[in-house]
């Protein structure tokens, strides 16, 4: 047991000095894995581009490592284009291991675009005691995001995973409002499907945060009807609140949040863009502060987790405690 807590320790000392350059004014060097999402250029565009309007300063992109995934078409086909962009366009640097990516940088976005990678990929991050923001999916079940939560506790790292919904100006301007106590909320958005994701882990991610975004944690339970455009979940959380997830396919496929208050309904009223997320990236890489908790999002990950489970079983009412158990929670 004390060699554990010493362990635990030095990775903790590990994380609050190393996650940070020499000198407050040097930007902290930023390191990303996976080269196969349109978010690895959008979010370098931010971070190395001053004269980009909505330039985020503190941080550059200045290494990355490949990753992709062969049996994910919008995964293997992505890797080269993006690749050359960011060696052409931002002068980053490609390197052929994890390992020598945090070698070589502060702190890491964690990009793949697959899910299932992401544990295995995350954990010499961790081991590095890099500070690591982990792009949707957090990871291809909720037995590895579980792991993962896990891996960050151990190694005393803090991390952080959201969609980008999450921070749009509109969405916080929607929390903004005076509603009264919130007794409910319905999220809808796209919702596709990718065979080697659960259903709603794919796509249906980005209105399932909004979501928690609007309701927290304390969801008990869940259940989904599901046709072949729309998925319907509905979830009870604690208090008696219900969270009503729409899901949408084939179909026009908007996004917004409808607030439930004592006082008031309100409803979102535009859309948003990806510089309020990488600036809360930034501050998190600054601070060590995640403005999302682990526990948050395993939550939402277990809240999708049970909509599959309730579709396995024919729409039955699943609870949260029981989708945790089976994939190896509580949290500890």
């Amino acid at each position: 047991m004390k060699s554990t807590w010493k362990h635990v320790l030095a990775a903790s000392a590990i994380a609050m000095f190393t996650a940070l350059p020499a000198r407050a004014e040097e930007p902290i060097k930023v390191g990303i894995i996976g080269l196969d999402t349109s978010h690895v250029t959008a979010f370098t565009e931010l971070l190395n581009n001053p004269d980009n309007a909505k330039h985020v300063p503190g941080a550059k992109v200045v290494a990355a490592y490949q990753g992709g995934s062969d049996d994910i078409e919008s995964s293997y086909s992505r890797v080269e284009g993006y690749t050359r962009t960011l060696q052409e366009d931002y002068g980053v640097e490609i390197v052929p291991t994890i390992e020598d990516l945090c070698a070589k940088v502060d702190a890491v976005l964690l990009e793949s675009v697959d899910g299932r990678p992401h544990l295995e990929q995350a954990r010499p991050v961790f081991e590095a005691g890099k500070r690591v923001f982990i792009d949707k999916p957090v990871a291809g079940s909720l037995k590895d995001a579980i792991e993962i939560y896990r891996l960050g506790k151990l190694h005393g790292v803090p991390w952080f995973s959201s969609s980008s919904y999450r921070f749009y100006d509109s969405m916080t301007a929607l929390m903004q409002q005076d509603v009264g106590d919130i007794k409910g909320a319905i999220s809808f958005g796209p919702a596709t499907y990718e065979e080697h994701h659960p259903d709603l882990f794919w796509y249906g991610v980005h209105p399932t945060e909004a979501l928690f975004t609007a309701l927290g944690r304390g969801c008990e339970s869940v259940v989904r009807t599901t046709t072949e455009d729309t998925d319907v979940v509905t979830g009870v959380w604690s208090g008696g609140r219900v969270g009503t997830l729409r899901g949408l396919r084939n179909a026009a496929t908007p996004h917004g949040v409808i607030l439930f208050g004592a006082k008031a309904v309100a409803h979102q009223e535009d859309s948003g863009d990806y510089a309020p997320l990488v600036a809360e990236i930034v501050k998190f890489f600054q601070t060590g502060v995640a403005p999302v908790s682990p526990e948050e999002t395993i939550e939402i990950f277990a809240f999708m987790e049970a909509a599959d489970e309730s579709k396995r079983q024919g729409g039955a009412v699943v609870t949260i405690a029981d989708v945790m158990k089976a994939n190896g929670g509580p949290l500890e």
